[in-house]
């Protein structure tokens, strides 16, 4: 069974948002790297880059398939997980502490389109 955390946000394109303040951590969830199996490339846009909730910002590459990533809010990309360009396996590791990308939340009303641990954790198991 995948790990789902409590306290954040998920997105039915297996993406989550850890919310602290203003800002939102963005990345796959732990459901989504089982599915993936080994990451070995992380596309990822690049700081003041804008991201739209529903569209597209970036991409996760594995040995078997590749994923785009989906943005559950609109922001503006504050910050990028560098880690990721020399360590793309760490979202393996632990999705949860390995985030993507880090973006101002613009709007926070969007939060609410989104699922909570225990919704998530059923559509899951769909």
């Amino acid at each position: 069974m995948a790990k789902v955390l409590e306290g954040l946000y998920y997105s039915e394109s297996h993406e989550y948002v850890k919310v602290v303040g203003d800002y939102g951590y963005i990345g796959i969830t732990d459901y989504a790297q089982h599915a993936l199996g080994n990451v070995v490339y992380v596309d990822m846009p690049d700081v003041d880059d804008e991201v739209t909730a529903g569209e597209e910002f970036g991409a996760v590459e594995s040995v078997k398939a590749a994923s785009d990533l989906i943005s559950p809010v609109t922001g503006v990309v504050m910050e990028v997980n560098e880690a990721l360009e020399d360590q793309p396996e760490l979202i393996n590791n632990d999705a949860y502490e390995n985030w993507i990308i880090k973006v101002t939340i613009a709007d926070a009303s969007e939060l609410d389109n989104l699922m909570d641990a225990k919704a998530y954790a059923a559509f899951c198991e769909k």
